[in-house]
C-alpha cells in the first residue's frame, strides 16, 4: 500500500508540472532591453580668415589636401563641416609663377564635436610674424530676438585697443573689452537693434575707428575682426564681419574718404587746373606728363573740369564723377587738345602692397598709337616672344599683374608688329611694391613716345 501511495503522489506531481508547462500557460523569462543608440555625432564647423595684409592669396591644406583655394586678404572661406578629429593644417602662400611657400604649419588642429572654429591667419610677412589665431564658440541656436557677436583683434599694425559697442547716439562708456593683437572676446548674445562700434586706445576717448550706426537684425551671428585698413582715410583699421556660412563684408570707418589723384596725359595741352564743382581748386598748374599725389575728398558726386591754367574759361575736360567711400582713384586726362578729343579715364587703384611680389599695371594712354602689344621679357629680344598683353586699345589697361622681384624688359609695339614703339625699357622690380606705367605720346604730339612712371617708380620723361 505504501508503495502504491508513493507512486500515486509521484504521478500527481508529474501531471501537475506537465500542466504548468503547457502551451496555454508558458513561463516567460525576463529579457534585458537593447541599449539606446548613441547620440549622433555633431560635426565641428571651420572657417579660415585671411588677415595678413602684406601677404598674397593662400591655399589652406588639411591632411595634405587643398581644402580652401585662393583665399585673399580680408576674405573668409566658406563654412566647412568636419567630423571631430585632429587635422594637420598648413597655409601656403601663392607666389608669382605658380610657386607656393608654406607660411603656417603644418600644425595639428584638434576639432571637437559641436564647436565653431574660426582660424585667423594674422601677422606680417615683412615682420616674419605670421601665425594662426583659433577663435572658438559653441554651436547653438540664438535666442529669439537676439544677435550674437564675437570680436577679434587681427590688425597687426594696431596696438592694444578698447572696443566700445553702444547704441548709435550713446556716449562712450566702459569698453566691451580691451584687446591686444591676436586676442578675442567670447561670443555674446545681445538684443537685436542698432549698434555702433568704436575703437579707442586703452583708457582714452579719442576714437580711431567709428562704424557709424549698424542695423543688426534678429538672428544675426557675426565674428567681427579689426584688420589693417586697406581703404582711403585716416583710420588704421577697418572691420571684417564674417557670418556662420562664411559670407563676409567690410565695415569702413564712418569718416572714410575718397582719395583722388590726377594725371596730365595730353601732350599738346598746356598746364592745367582741376576744378571741382566749379568752386574747389583741387589741382593747380599741372603740366604734361606730371601727376599729383592722392588728395582726400568726401565721398560724393562731383563735377570735375580740367581747365587751362592761364585761362580757366578754356575747358579741356568736363566730367561727372561718383566717388565712393574708401576708394582710391586715378583720374587720367588723355587724348589731344588740338584734335578736340580729350577723354577721362578713371581707374580704381589698389595700393595694398604684397611682400612676396611686385604688382605692375600698364595703361595705354597714347592718343597717336594704334592698338598695341605689350611684351614683358627677360631680355631686349622679342623676336620669338609672345606678347604678355595683345591688341590693347587706347584707354585700356592690364590690371595689376603679380611678378616676382627682378629685372624685366618692357617693349610696346603696334599690334602684330615686332618693331618697338616704346622701349625696350628695363625695369628693376622689387617685392612689396606697386608700379604703374602709362604709355604716352611725345611732347606736342611730335616727340618720341614714352612712359609716365608712377607709384614706386621714379617718374621719367
Amino acid at each position: 500500500m505504501k508503495g502504491i501511495k508513493r507512486l500515486a503522489v509521484s504521478a500527481a506531481i508529474v501531471t501537475s508540472l506537465a500542466a504548468c508547462n503547457s502551451s496555454s500557460d508558458r513561463i516567460e523569462l525576463p529579457v534585458n532591453p537593447p541599449p539606446p543608440p548613441p547620440p549622433p555625432v555633431v560635426d565641428a564647423s571651420l572657417r579660415v580668415i585671411h588677415a595678413v595684409s602684406d601677404a598674397p592669396a593662400v591655399n589652406v591644406l588639411a591632411n595634405g589636401d587643398v581644402a580652401v583655394a585662393g583665399l585673399d586678404y580680408a576674405e573668409s572661406s566658406a563654412r566647412l563641416e568636419l567630423p571631430p578629429a585632429t587635422y594637420s593644417v598648413a597655409v601656403d602662400a601663392l607666389l608669382p609663377g605658380d610657386d607656393t611657400l608654406t607660411v603656417i604649419g603644418p600644425v595639428d588642429l584638434a576639432l571637437e564635436e559641436a564647436t565653431n572654429y574660426k582660424v585667423f591667419a594674422v601677422g606680417s610677412v615683412v615682420a616674419d610674424s605670421i601665425m594662426p589665431v583659433v577663435v572658438t564658440s559653441d554651436i547653438e541656436d540664438i535666442t529669439d530676438g537676439n544677435i550674437r557677436l564675437q570680436v577679434v583683434h587681427a590688425a597687426a599694425a594696431a596696438p592694444a585697443v578698447d572696443i566700445h559697442v553702444t547704441a548709435p547716439d550713446d556716449d562712450l562708456t566702459a569698453p566691451l573689452a580691451t584687446l591686444d593683437f591676436a586676442e578675442f572676446t567670447g561670443a555674446v548674445d545681445v538684443p537685436a537693434g542698432n549698434y555702433r562700434v568704436r575703437i579707442t586706445l586703452p583708457g582714452e576717448d579719442t576714437v580711431v575707428f567709428d562704424s557709424g550706426a549698424l542695423d543688426l537684425a534678429a538672428g544675426t551671428d557675426l565674428v567681427v575682426a579689426a584688420i589693417n585698413n586697406r581703404f582711403a582715410g585716416d583710420s588704421p583699421v577697418s572691420l571684417l564681419a564674417v557670418a556662420p556660412n562664411g559670407t563676409f563684408f567690410d565695415v569702413l570707418d564712418a569718416n572714410s574718404k575718397s582719395a583722388v589723384r590726377v594725371i596730365h596725359g595730353v601732350s599738346d595741352a598746356p598746364a592745367v587746373d582741376v576744378l571741382v564743382n566749379d568752386t574747389i581748386r583741387l589741382v593747380e598748374d599741372l603740366s604734361f606728363p606730371d601727376f599729383t599725389g592722392y588728395v582726400n575728398v568726401d565721398p560724393d558726386e562731383y563735377n570735375v573740369k580740367v581747365v587751362a591754367n592761364a585761362d580757366n574759361s578754356i575747358v579741356a575736360l568736363d566730367a561727372d564723377l561718383d566717388l565712393a567711400a574708401g576708394v582710391f582713384y586715378s583720374v587720367h586726362a588723355l587724348g589731344s587738345l588740338g584734335e578736340g578729343e580729350i577723354s577721362p579715364l578713371v581707374l580704381m587703384d589698389m595700393p595694398r602692397r604684397v611682400a612676396t611680389e611686385a604688382k605692375v599695371r600698364i595703361i595705354h594712354g597714347s592718343f597717336l598709337a594704334p592698338n598695341v602689344d605689350i611684351y614683358v621679357t627677360a631680355t631686349n629680344d622679342i623676336s620669338d616672344a609672345e606678347p604678355a598683353f595683345s591688341n590693347v586699345p587706347f584707354l585700356a589697361e592690364t590690371g595689376y599683374v603679380s611678378l616676382a622681384a627682378g629685372s624685366y624688359v618692357v617693349t610696346v609695339t603696334a599690334t602684330g608688329s615686332k618693331d618697338a614703339a616704346i622701349g625696350p625699357v628695363t625695369l628693376d622690380l622689387e617685392a612689396n611694391t606697386i608700379y604703374t606705367a602709362i604709355a604716352r605720346d611725345g611732347e606736342g604730339l611730335t616727340a618720341d613716345f614714352g612712359l609716365i612712371l608712377m607709384d614706386d617708380f621714379v617718374q621719367e620723361d
